[in-house]
């Protein structure tokens, strides 16, 4: 990524390994558009308003930076924010496939 990446969390504290694992899946979403970098990701992590402790429901949500182009991801679970995250890395790695494609003329 030709930025660094960002990582914003509303409403409760990620802890370290969160954040390690957000910031793999970014890095992971670089081999699904190959034709130029991806120049930023945001990701917001929000937790329930007065959930400070017990967690969920969690929302997620990508903005990725394009050359010509941004994509954004909401996604969310219950309660898990494994789950929420993954769904919402998986999503934004769909989308980014598919705008891959629509560059290419497929």
């Amino acid at each position: 990524m030709q930025r660094d990446l960002q990582i914003t969390a509303r409403n409760f504290t990620l802890n370290a390994a969160v954040e390690a694992e957000i910031r793999e899946k970014a890095a992971r979403l670089e081999r699904y558009y190959e034709r130029e970098r991806i120049s930023g990701c945001h990701v917001t992590v929000e937790g329930a308003v007065g959930h400070h402790h017990r967690g969920g429901p969690f929302k997620v949500r990508i903005d990725l930076r394009l050359p010509g182009g941004e994509l954004s991801v909401d996604r969310q679970s219950a309660d898990d924010l494994a789950v929420a995250i993954r769904e919402a890395f998986d999503a934004a790695r769909r989308e980014l496939q598919d705008y891959a494609r629509k560059q290419r003329g497929d």
